[in-house]
């Protein structure tokens, strides 16, 4: 099948981040630029399908709204719309319910944020200049630890070849952070910033061990049944995605993108499989900021952000803080794996959040599309 002719570079989740925010720290122009008497939201899903997305879909919500628009096409040989709140892999964004559920654990006394990863997985973090005793939990959530990304090295989100020969895979942690561990760390633990899910990798491992759980049940019983997020899931190592859904193309760098729907994603847990819809985010996200997952102490350590040059922004643990296109900031975090790419966004108080997703693979002007919707609907609905 053939997507958009966008043509991409690189990892598939650390140039999509990068990227989105990247674009939103240099300040969010474009749908909006075009006052008109349509519904701006649907003006600028509009323009995110413009630059060449399959299909787009959003939600934005604020104590007394909730409004949702749609472009595009869930299958790109066919006519069928996007559906509503449909399913799809919201990639990085996972992480903030990895960094809620440690930061849980901190909060009652069970871990500590100054705790090294030596004492809680101990002998898994050495090698070719890697060692744990160095580096903390809060070294990991903030991605200020240096140890190296796995997910460049796996075939199945790099390739298409490789994702025809591997999409159903089974990793195990400990085998990706076997991966990761044949490379030196990028600096030394705390000299510096750079994006690795494998410092999330290490984090659900943490998680297993302080509770006896995994980390899907842990993320399962603190988060998404308590906020009754019926539509999200930890789908560990199925590699469907079951109810309403878009199917998600992936072009890995060239022309040409495939039906990238199916995959394992056993080489995200903790970092990026969490499978999910707009609304559920929204949800998440306005009991996260509004202080009903975290005591005050720990969502001040959440919200408490330091630069990331990489990507232009700060960025606090699990969460990035981006500025507002009319003043302030707020907190989010966008993600992708394999064609599905989202990018939410809350209000410091938790009052106003906004999702946006698309079904391939995009550019730069798409991520520009998406980072602008979220920054201007969020001013939108403050003012």
């Amino acid at each position: 099948m053939h997507g958009s002719g966008t043509r991409r570079r690189g990892p598939l989740v650390l140039t999509g981040l990068a990227a989105v925010l990247l674009a939103a720290s240099t300040g969010l122009t474009g749908a909006a630029a075009k006052p008109q008497q349509a519904d701006p939201l649907q003006q600028r899903v509009d323009a995110i399908h413009d630059t060449g997305a399959v299909g787009v879909f959003a939600e934005v919500t604020s104590p007394r709204t909730r409004d949702s628009a749609r472009a595009g096409t869930a299958e790109s040989s066919t006519g069928r719309p996007m559906p509503h709140n449909g399913r799809f892999r919201i990639g990085s964004a996972t992480k903030t319910f990895t960094a809620t559920v440690v930061l849980q654990l901190v909060g009652e006394g069970r871990m500590s944020l100054e705790d090294t990863v030596e004492q809680w997985l101990p002998g898994v973090v050495q090698g070719n200049g890697n060692d744990g005793s160095w580096i903390t939990v809060r070294q990991l959530l903030q991605h200020t630890s240096g140890i190296r990304d796995v997910l460049p090295q796996i075939p199945a989100l790099n390739s298409a070849d490789g994702y025809r020969a591997e999409r159903f895979r089974t990793y195990t942690p400990e085998e990706l952070v076997e991966l990761a561990m044949r490379h030196p760390p990028q600096f030394s633990p705390g000299a510096g910033w750079s994006y690795s899910n494998t410092n999330y990798i290490l984090a659900a491992m943490i998680i297993h061990e302080v509770t006896g759980r995994s980390w899907a049940h842990e993320v399962n019983d603190r988060i998404i049944r308590p906020l009754g997020l019926e539509h999200t899931s930890t789908p560990g190592t199925f590699p469907f995605i079951l109810g309403p859904h878009a199917q998600g193309y992936a072009a890995f760098g060239t022309d040409t993108s495939i039906d990238a729907t199916a995959l394992n994603p056993s080489m995200a847990v903790g970092s990026g499989s969490i499978i999910s819809t707009t609304h559920d985010l929204n949800r998440f996200y306005t009991a996260l900021l509004g202080g009903r997952l975290l005591a005050p102490a720990q969502l001040d350590e959440m919200t408490t952000t330091t630069p990331a040059p990489e990507l232009g922004v700060r960025y606090g643990l699990g969460l990035g803080e981006i500025p507002l296109p009319c003043g302030g900031s707020y907190f989010g975090h966008p993600g992708e794996l394999l064609g599905y790419h989202t990018w939410g966004g809350v209000t410091r108080d938790g009052t106003r959040t906004a999702v946006v997703y698309t079904t391939s693979d995009g550019g730069q002007d798409t991520q520009q599309a998406m980072s602008t919707l979220v920054g201007r609907e969020l001013c939108r609905i403050r003012s």
